[in-house]
């Protein structure tokens, strides 16, 4: 499977300002498979895989001091190959289990710049804590689920894939449609790999659907790794309920029923740092960079994908499914849901909405990107610009602000005089660029 990520790494690989690289992520996003076949492509040999937490008694080789050249010449007689420096990828699997090897990066970088040194893991934000962490010497990739273009390749349409990277356009209405179906099943298979890999296979939803229940249970194991930080049964219960609010204002008590506020506040801050949800903070007015004028009170959230928060929701898929409009589905969050998670996975790491400040005001407009220096408002939505008040009222009042996307089911058209783009769901990877 094709992932945009290769892209990246290749990138980093040719750089010359190159560093030890730290990939981060939710669980089961496809860190090491990426990796390993990055590997396989591009250097002369396998790829070294250091499994941290597949060989615990590994760790003591980032015990006491942590020279490159000590470290390289032990972890050589633990792999039995050598380490070519400009050859060789080293791949470092798994770093939270062991947060020294994180410490030993810094030591790549000063003592061995020449070799190639990637780390993966998930949780890596809860070791980051733990350790004295080399700032400056070290480079970061996120690494998200599947987009939509990465899901249409998988399941054999290369074609629909690049014409949805294109420029966007209004396609002909055979296409249109076809596009359309095609992101009415990734809406509830996901871009999680494993459940894309199982489809792709069987072309059967309900084997898609036993991986993320799957794939759900392994996250909720991993709660008990949070502790002490947080109570589990808390996390859990904020897990599910952020499933069935995304689109609308959170507010903490309503998140978990017998739980304090600050406790389910600890409980959201952590799986936001573990990258299973995400925060989308309201900022107004909407000025670079968004996140200046952030609030910390007024926020949404999104899950880390959309075929997890479909399995978490409990909606009837019987039901939802048959749904014509594609915004009608679970009352419009399945929609918002895959937008946001487009414009993550296309590169817009921060996401904001816009919430009017003014007393009693109900505007609000789903997203704020940035692109190429530019604030662009997103609405998610069926309708005729006449009815996108919310939208208007933003432009109006904030000339800085670029032309406003919308999007919908209906075919691409433009308002010039009005500064609407209206985009078709499918392109919302295109438009995050």
């Amino acid at each position: 499977m094709k992932r945009f990520i290769a892209e990246k790494l290749l990138a980093w690989k040719n750089s010359e300002r190159r560093k030890p690289l730290i990939i981060r992520g939710a669980r089961q996003v496809g860190k090491t498979w990426s990796v390993l076949d990055f590997g396989r492509s591009h250097f002369e040999g396998s790829p070294h895989v250091i499994d941290l937490e597949q060989h615990p008694d590994w760790h003591r080789v980032f015990d006491g001091n942590l020279s490159a050249k000590r470290i390289l010449s032990e972890l050589e007689i633990l792999i039995n190959a050598r380490i070519v420096p400009g050859k060789d990828l080293l791949f470092l699997d798994e770093v939270q289990s062991c947060p020294r090897s994180l410490m030993a990066l810094r030591y790549f970088y000063e003592e061995c710049p020449e070799l190639h040194v990637i780390a993966a893991g998930s949780l890596l934000e809860f070791a980051m804590r733990d350790v004295s962490f080399p700032v400056g010497r070290i480079q970061f990739l996120n690494m998200v689920p599947m987009s939509f273009p990465e899901f249409l390749m998988a399941t054999g349409n290369d074609v629909a894939a690049e014409t949805i990277l294109a420029p966007p356009s209004k396609l002909p209405e055979s296409a249109h449609g076809m596009l359309l179906e095609a992101l009415r099943r990734y809406m509830f298979i996901g871009g999680m790999p494993e459940c894309v890999l199982v489809y792709s296979r069987s072309a059967r939803m309900r084997d898609a659907f036993e991986v993320q229940a799957e794939l759900v249970n392994a996250f909720r194991q991993d709660f008990s790794k949070y502790a002490p930080h947080a109570d589990k049964r808390c996390l859990n219960a904020v897990f599910a309920g952020i499933a069935g609010s995304v689109g609308r204002q959170v507010k903490y008590a309503h998140m978990a029923e017998g739980c304090t506020n600050p406790t389910i506040k600890k409980a959201f801050d952590l799986l936001c740092l573990a990258r299973v949800m995400r925060k989308v903070s309201a900022s107004s007015p909407p000025e670079l960079p968004l996140g200046a004028s952030a609030s910390e009170r007024k926020f949404k959230a999104l899950m880390v994908d959309i075929g997890l928060m479909r399995h978490l929701s409990g909606m009837p898929v019987d039901v939802e499914y048959a749904r014509t409009d594609l915004l009608a589905i679970h009352q419009g969050a399945m929609a918002e849901q895959f937008v946001g998670q487009e414009l993550v996975a296309a590169g817009q790491d921060e996401l904001y909405y816009w919430a009017r400040e003014a007393k009693s005001s109900t505007a609000e407009v789903d997203f704020l990107i940035s692109v190429a220096g530019r604030i662009h408002p997103v609405e998610v939505k069926s309708g005729a610009a006449g009815r996108l008040r919310s939208l208007h009222l933003l432009l109006q009042s904030h000339p800085n602000c670029s032309r406003g996307y919308v999007f919908s089911c209906a075919p691409y058209a433009e308002l010039p005089e009005q500064r609407l783009v209206f985009l078709p769901l499918y392109y919302a990877y295109t438009a995050g660029h």
